[in-house]
């Protein structure tokens, strides 16, 4: 079976991330890369940088990860084929209308239990995953998950919530193998920042007793 024909969509500080990790991935190969900015960080190696997302996936892909700004994805999700997958947004998986039917065998990434995180991919909460599902570790009554650290200044465009909250939802959703039935939620800006810098929510999932 032909490895996946993956492409990517910004080459800023998450986009190198990006890059080298789907360069890392056996089944797949980075054959596109886009930033209208340039490649400040050198990932490209020896693909051609290009100009825009309508360039990007006339290059016969199979999946797309977007790494843009969170204020600049929306408008770049509507020039997404129907085929293409992203690693976030939920917004991101709609299809469009008129684009090239998906391709046979592909699923679109959502932010769900049944689809995997991009973090998804370590070890570790691979096996946490499984162990849970196998009872291993008993019955589940409770998840926590705590992030505390310095405000990155290059986040500007979005709080807390959308830049690093999605990922404790996706993940425990992911861990789990269950749904959210309610949050509860507050934040707060203590930084004088225009977006929020503290989120504290409380969730709870289907399957409880």
């Amino acid at each position: 079976m032909a490895n996946l024909r993956a492409g990517l969509i910004g080459l800023g500080s998450m986009g190198r991330h990006h890059a080298r990790n789907l360069r890392a991935i056996e089944g797949v190969d980075l054959v596109a890369v886009a930033d209208p900015a340039g490649d400040p960080f050198g990932v490209a190696g020896g693909l051609a940088v290009l100009p825009n997302v309508e360039a990007l996936v006339g290059q016969g892909l199979d999946y797309v990860v977007v790494a843009t700004p969170r204020s600049s994805t929306s408008p770049s999700a509507p020039r997404l084929p129907r085929r293409a997958c992203t690693r976030s947004s939920r917004s991101l998986s709609r299809p469009t209308r008129g684009g090239p039917p998906p391709r046979r065998g592909l699923r679109l990434a959502r932010p769900d239990r049944r689809h995997r995180p991009h973090r998804a991919l370590q070890p570790a909460l691979q096996s946490l995953r499984r162990r849970l599902a196998e009872g291993e570790l008993g019955d589940l009554y409770q998840v926590v998950t705590r992030r505390q650290g310095p405000f990155p200044a290059r986040i500007a465009d979005v709080g807390v919530v959308k830049d690093l909250a999605s990922h404790d939802i996706d993940l425990t959703a992911w861990v789990t193998q269950r749904d959210y039935e309610l949050v509860a939620a507050r934040t707060v800006s203590k930084a004088g920042r225009e977006y929020e810098d503290m989120v504290a929510a409380t969730c709870q999932l289907t399957g409880r007793s």
